[in-house]
């Protein structure tokens, strides 16, 4: 059997394993998929049973996606313009990281016929997602992105990598074509950015990374102001379905089937 894991903390929330092993029943492949709740100091040697093969693949959510890197002995281009890894798997012999997170976010908003092309983008948050995001923009030919985070260090240390960025003080608004919620803020109830968008007047996009709940108060409150708002369900499934193809060489099917058996089971 092919057995898999997501590691993180928190990872009470994931979907991943209810996903993944949808797939392999779907697709006849005989594999495992599970959760695991860890500390730092045990990443090193779940990461070594890669290459013995005790694992077939990884997948890393936060706080992680930096901290595996340099336990591994490849990476692909994307992971290293992101420095940010998601998923793991034996490559040559070779424990190999991976970003599928870039491919998830640009899917998600080019599925929805989002044209970003010339527009402006506000991010909230410089966690371990954050690059990706900025990648997945990049590629969509946007033509500004503002980046706001509670702590300056860490959003300057995302300008030392994309310097055309511009990092704007906590708390100040600019009027911007989209709003990306990155951080955390919204996986426990009642949880909120404390962020005031009274001054956006005009119908804009507001975007939130988490899927579940499916509705943060960041895009509650959005909502009720009339804004387009997207949660990150289709980047997760998006970005499982990539990393689903490294590891089986396969690419699994998106459909309403799916969403119903994910959502409403």
């Amino acid at each position: 059997m092919k057995k898999h894991l997501i590691i993180g903390n928190p990872i009470s929330h994931t979907l991943s394993p209810k996903l993944h092993n949808y797939w392999f029943e779907k697709n006849k492949i005989n594999g495992k998929y599970d959760k695991v709740l860890l500390k730092e100091n045990e990443i090193e040697s779940l990461i070594k049973k890669i290459k013995t093969k005790e694992l077939h693949g990884m997948n890393v959510t936060v706080p992680y996606k930096q901290i595996v890197i340099p336990h591994l002995e490849s990476l692909s281009e994307t992971a290293k313009i992101t420095n940010s890894v998601n998923t793991i798997f034996n490559k040559d012999g070779k424990i190999h990281g991976d970003n599928t997170d870039v491919f998830g976010f640009q899917e998600s908003l080019s599925n929805k016929n989002i044209d970003l092309k010339n527009k402006e983008v506000f991010i909230f948050g410089a966690g371990g997602v954050v690059p990706s995001i900025i990648l997945a923009l990049t590629n969509l030919n946007i033509k500004k992105i503002y980046l706001s985070n509670r702590t300056l260090k860490n959003a300057n240390l995302i300008k030392d990598k994309f310097n055309f960025i511009e990092v704007i003080e906590w708390g100040k608004i600019i009027n911007c074509d989209l709003f990306i919620n990155s951080t955390s803020v919204g996986l426990k109830n009642n949880e909120s950015l404390g962020l005031n968008f009274e001054n956006i007047k005009e119908k804009k996009i507001f975007y939130d990374v988490i899927y579940n709940p499916p509705k943060t108060s960041f895009l509650l409150e959005a909502e009720k102001k009339g804004h387009k708002v997207i949660n990150g369900r289709d980047m997760f499934l998006y970005q499982a379905q990539k990393a689903f193809n490294l590891w089986h060489n396969l690419t699994p099917n998106i459909d309403d089937q799916l969403i119903n058996y994910l959502y409403n089971d």
